[in-house]
C-alpha cells in the first residue's frame, strides 16, 4: 500500500511541467521557497499587474478569452526557457526563478479560467 502511495505521489509531480521543474530544481540542491523568496523582476511584476487589471476590467468573454491565450503563450514561452535552463545549460539557480515565475502565472491562469467559467 505504501509503494502504491509513493508512486502515484511521484506520477502527479512528474506528470506536470510546472511540478517536475521544481523538483528538478530541488533535487539539485536550488530550493524553490515559494512562499519566502517572492521578489521578481519589476517587468514581469508589472506584466502582473497589467493582466490583473485586464481581467478585472474585462467584461465581456472575448476579452477573457483573448487575455487567456496570452497567458498560455507567455507560460509556453517560461516553460521553454525552463528546460533550457535544466536540460541544456544545467543552470538550477536561474531555473527556480522562472519556476517561482511559472507559479505565478499559473495562479492567475487559474483566475482567468474561474472568470471564463463565470460568464458561461
Amino acid at each position: 500500500m505504501q509503494w502504491s502511495v509513493r508512486i502515484n505521489e511521484a506520477y502527479q509531480r512528474l506528470k506536470t511541467p510546472l511540478k517536475r521543474a521544481a523538483y528538478l530544481c530541488e533535487l539539485n540542491a536550488q530550493a524553490i521557497q515559494a512562499e519566502t523568496n517572492t521578489a521578481m523582476p519589476a517587468d514581469f511584476l508589472m506584466q502582473q499587474m497589467a493582466w490583473r487589471e485586464a481581467l478585472d476590467d474585462a467584461a465581456e468573454l472575448p476579452h477573457i478569452e483573448q487575455l487567456a491565450e496570452q497567458v498560455r503563450h507567455y507560460t509556453a514561452q517560461l516553460l521553454q526557457d525552463c528546460e533550457r535552463l535544466l536540460d541544456v545549460d544545467r543552470n538550477y539557480a536561474a531555473a527556480a526563478g522562472v519556476v517561482r515565475a511559472l507559479m505565478f502565472v499559473d495562479r492567475f491562469e487559474h483566475d482567468v479560467t474561474a472568470r471564463m467559467e463565470q460568464m458561461e
